[in-house]
């Protein structure tokens, strides 16, 4: 086994990391970032047209947008809003904790600019703090004061035609501003009336600046000046460019998540997790014993990696996510019963336990890594490909694979080693499934050919139904999901909406929550539904919005389709690389389309649409699947130099016969997980669940009667 010195160095190391971990991972409330689906808030995917700008105006219109839209978010008192510029004219804004209809309608509005003169009279001043505004006057907040302005703008945006960082003779930055002719008129009058009084800069009612007027401005060309940093001066420039620059803003995206369905989200998370593993756990101590307690110490340590890989990584967990860590522990389990099955399969020899332990973790490691590595590659794709949630389930996943890889070989490892040197010299474990002599081979032409009329089936139907499978994520539109309290029927919400003029909508029950309304519009009109229930009813919360514009939708479909091909590919390649043989890797990724379009067919003949999380779970059947066929092409390849005599068929048989166990048992626990994400992970997660237990059940089937069956034929070709 492993010497002792090494025995004391992998030990110590286990321990480091578990400790490390803890640290990083406890109190969970503070070390876990929680998506947006979770903790509730608004995903938003602003685009500027820029289309009337010159092409070096762009640049500094997207910085005067997106300080517009800070200035805007700001006066709503959120915290942690994160804004990113992504491409050449889109906006990210992603707002926790706050759902606000009115914000998203604001954000879309070209910012408001004024120039309005501060009043100096003390009398007037003193009215205004004691309350009593006098008319003609506003009271603004400014640098920690208040300033009182007069209620008239004389100069406004549209007189401003530009503004821009410069340095005056002692190389300070200052803000210079350049006026459109009608502006020069207008800021030439304000100033030679008002020397020596201040003029506020305002934006969307905020102030932002109010300098003094030292000199009249007769030019059209002016400075601001007052000991500015560069930063100081570009933000300046920002507003003043944000109120003058024509760039108007849509929303192209928008997932928005409210705090009660995300609390809700949670709950139905935990409770998944706590099912699945439980019904894992419970299996593995049955049928393995001690092999299942040392599964389940290295079940709990990969759950405690993956959190603390998340906090590490700044990842987010998301409710995608939360799947990701259920499927990782159901598809964790596979490693330990790889390794489980070779150590039964060399104590059926009468070996000692201590070799048949060594020989079982040697022949089983390079299944394992390249079993995992393939599931990485549809993982990565996904990732780059992804958008939000879907990025958070590629992000647990592959950190789900990473400390599986490690759990399984090192630490599970490291546990025998420790008992076997303490005495431990059985290893008790059930077998139901004994060993079996089934001629997989003889049926897989004819299911083979039915299985082609399957898949040929379901894509008939799903190219003929094209306008109706794809969901909102690929189609383009909106999806508004509200609570109704107290709970009314869906046709008085349908009458009232009709009511108000909005006959085009689909309009149904959302059975997670009581009172739940999913309403269904092409073109975004959420405000003014939402303006309609609140006055229907007398108490509305607004559950989750998506919105998508149609050209995004295009967009998302073929970034769906290029994940899936180039996962597909990616597989096809480490596959031919890894055996040495492309039929191998050609046979396998045959299998996968099988299982794919398998899953893609029934899941719309069920009844459900084709959407972002649908695409996640078929890249996740494509590397559970080829999983599964490794397994099996591992096994031709250690057995076949040793009957260079047999015929291939016969080895083939073999190799599905030798596997057999570990087929089923794996693809058991993964079930009990996916059930129970289907049973308890809600509506949003219902079709990706059921995509993923047709998908486990056909790469289960094809791995056996069409993966080996298919390298049996390009053999004979």
């Amino acid at each position: 086994m492993i010497k002792k010195a090494d025995l004391k160095l992998r030990l110590g190391l286990i321990l480091g990391l578990v400790i490390f971990s803890i640290f990083y991972v406890f109190p969970l409330s503070k070390n876990l970032n929680l998506g947006l689906d979770l903790k509730g808030g608004m995903y938003v995917l602003l685009k500027a047209d820029l289309d009337s700008l010159a092409n070096d105006k762009k640049p500094e219109a997207i910085s005067a947008a997106v300080e517009k839209i800070r200035n805007r978010i700001d006066a709503y008192g959120v915290k942690e809003t994160s804004i990113q510029v992504q491409g050449i004219n889109t906006i990210l804004v992603q707002v926790p904790g706050l759902v606000n209809r009115e914000m998203v309608d604001r954000l879309k509005e070209v910012g408001k600019l004024e120039f309005k003169l501060v009043e100096d009279d003390s009398e007037k001043n003193a009215q205004a703090q004691k309350g009593e505004i006098p008319e003609g006057y506003e009271l603004k907040s400014y640098d920690k004061s208040s300033l009182l302005l007069q209620e008239k703008a004389l100069v406004v945006g549209s007189d401003l035609s530009e503004s821009f960082v410069g340095f005056d003779s002692y190389g300070l930055a200052e803000v210079r501003l350049r006026f459109s002719s009608e502006g020069t008129k207008a800021f030439a009058e304000v100033t030679e009336k008002n020397v020596g009084k201040r003029l506020a800069i305002v934006l969307d009612g905020s102030v932002k600046s109010a300098p003094v007027i030292r000199e009249p401005i007769l030019s059209g060309e002016a400075q601001i000046s007052g000991d500015f940093t560069v930063e100081e001066a570009r933000m300046i420039v920002s507003v003043l460019n944000s109120g003058a620059l024509p760039v108007p803003l849509s929303v192209e995206e928008e997932r928005s998540v409210g705090p009660l369905l995300g609390s809700d989200s949670i709950k139905r998370g935990v409770s998944s997790i706590i099912l699945g593993a439980a019904l894992v756990v419970g299996f593995m101590l049955v049928y393995y014993f001690l092999g299942g307690i040392i599964a389940v110490i290295c079940l709990a340590l990969n759950l405690l990696f993956i959190l603390a890989g998340l906090h590490i990584f700044r990842g987010t967990l998301t409710l995608p996510g939360i799947a990701g860590m259920i499927l990782t522990l159901g598809m964790a389990v596979d490693a330990n019963v790889l390794i489980f099955e070779r150590i039964r399969e060399e104590l059926k020899l009468n070996k000692p336990l201590s070799l048949a332990v060594k020989n079982g973790f040697n022949m089983a490691k390079r299944t394992i890594l390249d079993a995992n590595i393939t599931t990485l590659i549809a993982a990565f794709f996904l990732f780059y490909y992804g958008t939000g949630p879907i990025r958070g389930f590629a992000t647990t996943l592959s950190l789900g694979i990473a400390a599986s890889i490690f759990t399984s070989i090192f630490v599970s490892r490291t546990i025998f080693s420790l008992l076997i040197d303490r005495g431990l010299k059985k290893l008790p474990m059930l077998s139901v499934i004994g060993s079996s002599k089934i001629n997989f081979i003889k049926p897989s032409g004819i299911l083979s050919i039915i299985s082609l009329i399957v898949v040929l089936a379901g894509m008939f139907y799903f190219y003929s139904n094209q306008s109706q499978v794809y969901d909102i994520d690929f189609e383009g539109g909106q999806v508004l999901e509200y609570k109704i309290t107290p709970a009314t029927d869906i046709e008085t919400v349908r009458q009232n909406l009709k009511a108000a003029g909005f006959n085009d909508l689909v309009i149904q029950e959302f059975k997670d929550i009581s009172g739940g309304v999913i309403i269904k519009s092409k073109e975004d009109r959420a405000s003014d539904i939402e303006k309609t229930l609140r006055a229907s009813f007398e108490k509305v919360d607004e559950l989750r919005v998506t919105t998508i514009g149609p050209i995004v939708g295009k967009i998302l479909r073929k970034k769906a389709y290029l994940a899936i091909a180039l996962s597909l590919l990616g597989i096809l390649v480490y596959v031919a690389f890894r055996f040495k043989h492309f039929d191998y890797a050609l046979a396998a990724v045959i299998a996968l389309f099988h299982d794919v379009l398998i899953t893609l067919g029934l899941l719309c003949l069920a009844g459900f649409k084709i959407n972002l999380l649908v695409v996640t779970a078929l890249l996740t059947i494509a590397g559970y699947s080829i999983n599964d066929t490794i397994v099996i092409y591992d096994r031709i390849r250690e057995i076949a130099p040793r009957l260079r005599k047999t015929p291939f068929r016969e080895i083939v048989n073999l190799a599905i016969n030798g596997t057999l166990s570990r087929t089923i048992i794996t693809s058991f626990t993964t079930l009990l997980v996916v059930v129970a994400i289907y049973a308890l992970g809600g509506e949003a997660l219902r079709g990706f669940s059921f995509a993923l237990m047709i998908g486990v059940i056909a790469g289960t089937y094809s791995t056996i009667y069409i993966a080996s069956y298919l390298v049996l034929l390009f053999r004979k070709s």
